[in-house]
């Protein structure tokens, strides 16, 4: 099973949360998360991770839950993790989890590409 492509980008940030907190404590400017960089879908890092999504991981989730791809929720996030490199030493992912409540900050993009979803969703569908 295959959906189309839905992507409409990527959201990068060095997170801390996992590490010890530096001495000065969980409030120091150390123990903060770096700075979110926002990169479009297309961005040349994230393809194979936007395919795995894509094109394993979100069908399995639909398969499993029974949901068909018009009432998954029109914005939505998934946040991951490194898993292990590849031989090659490319970096691989793993699924930690996936947001619908409290969804943002958002990639420029991503206004337009949900206007455009909202506006097919309150058609018939073929």
């Amino acid at each position: 099973m295959s959906i189309s492509r839905f992507s409409v980008g990527f959201g990068h940030q060095f997170i801390k949360a996992l590490i010890p907190p530096p001495p000065e404590g969980p409030d120091a400017d150390a123990a903060q998360p770096g700075p979110r960089i926002m990169h479009p879908a297309s961005a040349t890092p994230f393809q194979a991770l936007r395919d795995k999504m894509e094109r394993e991981w979100t069908p399995q989730m639909m398969d499993v839950l029974g949901i068909e791809a018009r009432s998954l929720p029109i914005i939505w996030d998934a946040d991951f993790l490194y898993g292990p490199r590849t031989a090659s030493g490319d970096d691989t992912y793993v699924l930690c989890e996936i947001n619908v409540s409290s969804v943002f900050a958002i990639p420029d993009d991503a206004p337009a590409a949900i206007a455009r979803l909202t506006l097919a969703r309150t058609r018939p569908p073929d």
